[in-house]
């Protein structure tokens, strides 16, 4: 059946062909039945276009939250990685005010003890008469 359609479907073609304009040659070429064209390639979507899903506007929000979720976790922890070196920064603070606390009741009486000494060695010159001349 299909060898015979073909047969009619060149005669139809061989009988109308010198009265045909190129615009019906092309619809010719693109039918497939005698009424029905082929559709045009050259504007279509590939397989994979024509199948891909398109998110609804939950799984948009869905997304949109799970980045936010994403960099939020993110600024936490480089807020506690600054918390933990400001915690070592106030740590290396009070070792060194207590140092310097230190080193300062140590110049007090490092001082407090020169002027016992002084004074004791002004009370020496007195009793041995020195400090009159």
């Amino acid at each position: 059946m299909s060898n015979a359609w073909n047969q009619t479907r060149r005669m139809k073609r061989l009988v109308v062909g010198p009265m045909t304009t190129p615009t019906y040659n092309e619809w010719w070429v693109r039918r497939i039945n005698d009424n029905i064209p082929e559709p045009s390639h050259k504007n279509s979507q590939s397989i994979e276009e024509h199948l891909q899903v398109i998110p609804s506007e939950l799984e948009i929000i869905k997304h949109d939250f799970e980045k936010r979720n994403a960099e939020l976790v993110r600024k936490i922890e480089q807020m506690e990685e600054e918390k933990i070196n400001l915690r070592l920064d106030a740590d290396v603070q009070k070792l060194e005010a207590e140092r310097l606390r230190k080193g300062r009741v140590k110049a007090e009486e490092n001082l407090d003890s020169l002027k016992e000494d002084y004074k004791k060695l002004r009370l020496s010159m007195r009793t041995a008469g020195l400090g009159k001349t």
